[in-house]
């Protein structure tokens, strides 16, 4: 089992009672609540906490990234990994991840995701995401394109990465008359891809049709239950069967050595929640165009009062008793998640282990107790029931293209 730290970077130095009169902060709430010396604190802090991640031995760094909110600080994932590219020597980074409907050109992500495979001498795990609703609007990117972008830009990417160059490529929303990067990964064909989501059938289905792992963004046992049966549903028409090696699952846990202040910690998870909910249009997280004409009534309906959150946000209890949020001193959270892996089967687990007002002190007790009791213990209960990751069973990484065939959106510019 392949096991990893993430956290959403938040930017909590802000007057959030400001946020509040305002009615929302993604997109629309002005810049001027942000503190650059704040800032510069919680980058730093952010760092030693993934330096602690790697001395106690967790296998990976989740990285990601937002924008125009402050419930991410991460405004470009490439940067916080090459510095960890440099600053680290054994933890695998992970990017869950890149945007690739808001490039402009792919291929200057191939080159920098290329630098940092290279930096951290093979550690990049290269993971593409469409990017949020409202982050469309911020760039101008028109919301009805979002996936044809994605996807389109995924084959440049991989191309750049796997054909020779130089060559052209013509799609539909990148022209690119010289393909001819210098800058290529270490890693052959190319770093392995996992693909991040939540709720989005297309995105799952896609996912499989490549036999990219899905990573699973804290959704509930049952949804995850759902998403790995159209996964595997895909992957048997696409000719393997799915297993935990082409399954991750995220899920927010904090950890202390004393089960009141984990409680109170933990709450904290609600902080960012509220990002999505009650400080965020609906409607503008899920522009018309972006997503399926019933995703996006349910965020209507949401968003007018007459339905309740389609990703099902609930009370700080509830999602306790769903196992949602666990918190806990090692010992309780272990028992926990023991049962979220027997009933998920994932191959990768990443815990989300601190947001909102957390403690530089607390977060780094966390992340120790992370890596020196809890991983070890599920570590081994993962053994016990066949959990393999992407790494253990060596699956190979899916080219969508030969490298010696010219694909049909890619002219030759001999």
């Amino acid at each position: 089992m392949h096991l990893m730290y993430f956290t959403e970077q938040p930017m909590s130095a802000y007057d959030e009672k400001a946020g509040r009169d305002f009615g929302a902060t993604a997109l629309m709430f002005s810049n001027k609540h942000f503190d650059p010396v704040a800032g510069s604190r919680l980058y730093n802090n952010y760092i030693e906490q993934y330096m602690l991640a790697e001395e106690v031995g967790i296998d990976g760094i989740m990285l990601n990234e937002h924008h125009n909110a402050p419930f991410c600080m991460q405004a470009k994932a490439n940067i916080f990994a090459a510095i960890l590219a440099g600053m680290t020597k054994k933890v695998k980074i992970v990017m869950l991840g890149n945007p690739l409907p808001l490039a402009e050109n792919p291929i200057r992500l191939a080159e920098e995701l290329a630098m940092i495979d290279m930096i951290s001498k093979g550690r990049l795990v290269s993971g593409f995401v469409r990017g949020g609703g409202q982050e469309q609007l911020a760039t101008g990117v028109n919301p009805a394109f979002n996936r044809e972008r994605f996807e389109e830009a995924h084959d440049l990417i991989t191309q750049a990465w796997t054909r020779t160059g130089p060559f052209r490529f013509e799609g539909t929303h990148y022209q690119h008359r010289v393909v001819n990067p210098w800058a290529v990964p270490l890693q052959k064909p190319y770093p392995r891809v996992w693909i991040p989501g939540v709720i989005s059938k297309e995105t799952i289905v896609w996912a499989a049709q490549q036999r990219y792992p899905y990573i699973a963004l804290n959704t509930s046992i049952e949804q995850t239950k759902k998403i790995w049966e159209l996964y595997d549903q895909v992957a048997l028409q696409t000719g393997y069967v799915g297993g935990p090696e082409n399954r991750g699952y995220l899920i927010q846990v904090h950890i202390s050595d004393n089960e009141d202040k984990a409680r109170e910690n933990a709450k904290q998870f609600r902080w960012m929640q509220g990002e999505f909910t009650g400080l965020a249009h609906p409607v503008w997280s899920t522009p018309s165009g972006y997503g399926s004409p019933t995703n996006r009534r349910a965020f209507v309906e949401f968003a007018a009062g007459r339905a309740i959150n389609p990703r099902g946000n609930t009370s700080f209890e509830q999602q306790v008793e769903d196992l949602r949020i666990i918190y806990g001193t090692p010992d309780q959270v272990v028992k926990k998640l023991k049962r979220i892996l027997e009933q998920t089967r994932p191959g990768i687990l990443a815990l989300w282990g601190n947001d909102g007002f957390v403690s530089q002190e607390d977060s780094l007790t966390c992340i120790r107790l992370m890596g020196q009791e809890v991983f070890p213990a599920i570590r081994e209960i993962a053994k016990s029931l066949d959990l393999n990751s992407p790494f253990d069973s060596n699956a190979p990484v899916h080219l969508k293209y030969s490298t010696d065939l010219k694909p049909a959106k890619a002219a030759a510019a001999e």
